[in-house]
């Protein structure tokens, strides 16, 4: 079976010159560190120990800023590595200001360019985030005795039934790993059907609160601005969720005066088929990206940027969080409720049921299949007593997840 797998990486290869290429003309890709994926580098690696974090795009990589950070002002660590899969996750570490921190790109699981990588890398440690499951790395990992954690580890039952088909290929996979630490109970399940060596559970990553934004508000001006207004945010919205969101905001419209709807999309580059949807309900829009910030008469304001989502959940009261009504399993509503704020969501949450299972139990989130739930449902106050809560724990999952690696690396700097 691996060897199968190896043959399928080797035609991705072949052909993913092309693909890159559409991706670049769709602002998808990197058009100049593209070549990272194929295991060309420009920065160099330089002496002493690295540890390595590799997270798929941006919700792993913000989870794990507080922890790289830990480990910047570790002296025992003389580099980080972090690597990723899309541009979107480049582009928000950009906001971050690091000292002996790189950004590369991952590169294409295939067992020539997985061991190239490690080879010019040379983590003493690898720190995989979620569910970033590669076969050809992990096999890399193994042979060349590298330490693999699976950090906050996600499985869905969607994507337990597709690597349980192959069982027997998918339990050496996880075999592989040195330790798990599953984010759920289900996670945690499935990973012991999938024969994972080590599993503890120390909790979600995501309850920890991120303090690293170079710009963490909106400016003053603006916050003044909305201040004048009765404003809900509509988050990680796909495009039928921004049409059920636009039209609701028609109705509410009609009984709710200087009423704004901020949307942020999921990706910022469908910010064109927004502005498409907006002007057939003959709304009036602001880009977040224009010099103009005058919002009167404006219904819907765009976020049209990366990494703003965390400075305009502090001025909502509401937010309705994206792929909730659609088949997504769903966003992460910590970030909003640390905040205080009141998370409104769809049916389709299956990638977040224990968080959910908890904010419902604070009173912080509600279940909507509506328009008329929805709008009945959003509130213009803010209760920040309730997001103190979910920072408290945040506090004592950082601290058990510092620990953990801690042992990793006390062990690696034995071997010195």
């Amino acid at each position: 079976m691996f060897f199968i797998y190896q043959l399928f990486t080797i035609i991705i290869i072949l052909i993913s010159p092309f693909f890159i290429v559409y991706r670049i003309l769709k602002n998808k890709d990197d058009k100049i560190r593209f070549l990272e994926k194929f295991s060309i580098y420009s920065k160099q690696r330089g002496a002493g120990k690295l540890i390595w974090f590799h997270g798929a795009s941006v919700g792993e990589i913000l989870s794990i800023i507080p922890i790289i950070y830990k480990y910047e002002n570790n002296n025992k660590i003389q580099k980080i590595l972090i690597t990723s899969s899309t541009l979107s996750s480049s582009e928000i570490l950009k906001k971050f200001t690091f000292k002996k921190t790189i950004h590369q790109f991952y590169p294409i699981d295939n067992f020539y360019l997985t061991n190239k990588f490690l080879n010019f890398w040379r983590p003493n440690l690898a720190i995989f985030v979620e569910s970033e499951i590669w076969p050809s790395m992990f096999n890399s990992l193994e042979r060349k005795k590298i330490p693999l954690i699976l950090l906050n580890a996600r499985i869905t039952k969607k994507t337990f039934d597709k690597w349980i088909k192959f069982k027997k290929f998918s339990q050496n996979i996880f075999n592989k790993i040195t330790i798990a630490y599953p984010q759920n109970t289900e996670t945690k399940f499935f990973l012991k059907k999938l024969n994972v060596k080590k599993i503890d559970f120390i909790g979600n990553l995501k309850f920890i609160e991120n303090k690293y934004y170079k710009s963490d508000y909106i400016s003053k001006r603006l916050n003044n601005e909305f201040k004048k207004y009765n404003i809900w945010i509509a988050a990680s919205t796909h495009r039928t969720e921004e049409d059920f969101c636009l039209k609701s905001h028609v109705e509410m419209k009609k009984k709710t005066n200087k009423l704004i709807t901020i949307i942020i999309p999921r990706h910022v580059y469908r910010v064109s088929e927004i502005i498409s949807q907006i002007k057939n309900l003959n709304l009036k829009f602001m880009l977040h990206s224009s010099k103009i910030k005058n919002l009167k008469n404006i219904d819907i304001y765009i976020v049209d940027t990366f990494g703003e989502s965390n400075k305009f959940y502090k001025i909502a009261s509401s937010v309705f969080l994206g792929g909730s009504l659609i088949s997504r399993g769903g966003q992460n509503p910590l970030e909003p409720a640390r905040y205080g704020a009141k998370i409104l969501h769809g049916p389709n949450i299956d990638n977040f049921k224990d968080v959910y299972k908890l904010l419902d139990s604070l009173n912080i989130s509600k279940k909507i299949n509506s328009s008329r739930e929805l709008i009945s449902s959003i509130d213009f106050k803010k209760d920040k007593t309730k997001g103190m809560k979910i920072k408290k724990l945040g506090v004592i999952i950082f601290k058990k997840t510092i620990k953990e690696i801690d042992k990793f690396i006390n062990n690696e700097i034995k071997k010195t």
